[in-house]
């Protein structure tokens, strides 16, 4: 049991400051909790580590999608890999407007129709959305956990779209070009304070223009310290399996999954978010 103490420290500079008794469970936890104060203030390292959270969260949203890296990471993986770009010029429009990020701008709504693709089963978009951070450290990663899962079950994968300046729903344009029957949207999710790297995925059976948010499954906090890529890829290939099966996607295609866990084997899988963090 943790006993609560009134006990201040005295620093090598002669200032005081009163340790928080729930500081050690700041160890299980990227939750600011047990931060002490020093007089009425929090102490000098807490309010560094926070400011320091703020500018990395931040810079997650401004730092450009390596476009040449991505690109050559995804071809070593699919056989047909495509660059396109959203409808939103730069960064700065890209945050401004939302709507233009859910389009494709024409030069890639001509390269998709060139293309001639055949139907497929799978559709799989990666997209900077609000960090390109996580796709940069967490999308290969994830698809080599997905990829032979794919292929086990015999479904066939379109091109690959890379996508930059991107929401959510620019997966349906792509989804709907190349007549996949479901879409895989993998996306930066917007930066938290503990949290620049968060990868999201989005699913959607049946990818067109029009598909609604609440037409869509997510599975959020896709990083080392948050949802392991092992529970993520569960997760996912049990929608894919379930939305072939049932033909739907979102608000009634539920995670009725059994996932292992720290809870123990059985535990009941518990990862959909019901809102769209990057849409």
């Amino acid at each position: 049991m943790i006993e609560p103490s009134d006990t201040s420290i005295t620093s090598e500079t002669g200032s005081t400051v009163t340790p928080n008794p729930w500081r050690q469970l700041s160890e299980h936890t990227d939750a600011r909790i047990g931060l002490g104060r020093a007089g009425s203030s929090l102490p000098t390292a807490p309010h560094l580590a926070f400011q320091l959270a703020h500018a990395q969260a931040r810079d997650a949203v401004h730092l450009p999608l390596d476009t040449e890296e991505m690109m050559s990471t995804l071809e070593s993986r699919f056989e047909s890999v495509v660059r396109l770009h959203s409808r939103a010029s730069d960064r700065g429009e890209y945050l401004r407007r939302p709507d233009l990020g859910r389009q494709l701008n024409d030069d890639s709504l001509e390269q998709l129709s060139a293309m001639k693709i055949k139907q497929c089963d799978l559709s799989i978009t990666v997209v900077d959305g609000l960090s390109a951070r996580a796709i940069h450290e967490h999308a290969a990663t994830l698809l080599d956990h997905l990829i032979p899962a794919f292929e086990s079950r015999g479904w066939s994968v379109g091109p690959v779209a890379l996508i930059e300046q991107g929401r959510v729903a620019i997966g349906d344009p792509v989804g709907e070009a190349i007549g996949a029957r479901m879409g895989l949207v993998l996306i930066g999710e917007r930066p938290g304070l503990s949290s620049p790297d968060s990868l999201g995925v989005y699913f959607t059976w049946n990818p067109k223009n029009g598909r609604r948010d609440s037409e869509r499954n997510c599975i959020s906090n896709i990083r080392p310290r948050g949802q392991s890529f092992d529970a993520a890829a569960k997760l996912i290939l049990y929608l894919l399996d379930e939305a072939s099966r049932r033909e739907l996607s979102g608000v009634e295609l539920k995670d009725d999954s059994v996932v292992d866990s720290e809870l123990g084997d059985g535990h009941q899988g518990n990862f959909l978010l019901p809102r769209n963090q990057t849409s």
